[in-house]
């Protein structure tokens, strides 16, 4: 396997339903994304973006086919471990567009909720987290609450949320969908600057064809398969 490779799938195969019912939703799926690669993901409502994500994120299982996650064989026809939780939770962030930061906890106890799931020191975790607040230049919030922070700002903690196990691969779920279009641009340069600098790959699923110019590649869903541009 290559050492650049984050996410390698072949043959990969997503339908729902049986009999009258069944529909095709992902088939025959190839590709590779490797580390530091940011690219969106685009197709119309219902094609299947987020379905695709849920496969890559282990949260819901192909049909049929073969997965990599890094050099880790992670899928073939059947989950190769038992232990997905434990893949998502070590390998892998999810951004969503919308924040679900928990809003009776502030901003440092968010960020540390998963590296205290992973049972690692709370020591630790917090000096992980005021780093990361301090990458994205809000480290004077983390005792503030949600509700006292922007749509911006809330965010930037939800991606510095998603970075909080270091992360392989980070899939993002319409990030920009909620934001206006200044904060947009500033959230997608922030994740190219993401890709780059901490050697991440990152899908971000968008309908913003504004946001595409950011990306290195463009990966579609057409006819069921996958094409890139």
């Amino acid at each position: 396997m290559s050492q650049t490779q984050a996410i390698k799938v072949e043959n990969l195969n997503k339908s729902f339903g049986t009999g009258d019912a069944f529909v095709d939703v992902i088939k025959d799926a190839n590709f590779t994304i490797n580390k530091g690669e940011l690219v969106a993901l685009i197709a119309p409502s219902g094609a299947g973006k987020t379905t695709l994500l849920m496969m890559l994120g282990c949260v819901n299982e192909p049909n049929s086919g073969t997965m990599w996650l890094g050099d880790e064989k992670v899928y073939e026809d059947k989950w190769l471990t038992k232990k997905t939780r434990e893949i998502r939770r070590e390998k892998i962030g999810f951004i969503f567009q919308a924040h679900y930061l928990i809003p009776f906890l502030n901003i440092i106890d968010n960020l540390t909720l998963l590296p205290q799931a992973n049972k690692v020191k709370d020591s630790d975790s917090q000096k992980k987290a005021r780093e990361l607040l301090q990458y994205f230049d809000i480290l004077e919030k983390e005792t503030a609450m949600p509700s006292q922070l922007s749509g911006g700002q809330n965010q930037r903690v939800a991606i510095a949320r998603a970075l909080m196990n270091d992360p392989q691969i980070i899939l993002a779920d319409e990030p920009t969908a909620a934001l206006d279009m200044d904060r947009s641009i500033s959230v997608v340069k922030m994740l190219k600057k993401i890709a780059q600098e901490q050697n991440v790959a990152i899908i971000m699923v968008t309908h913003d064809d504004r946001m595409l110019q950011y990306c290195d590649r463009i990966m579609k869903i057409e006819n069921k398969g996958i094409v890139f541009q």
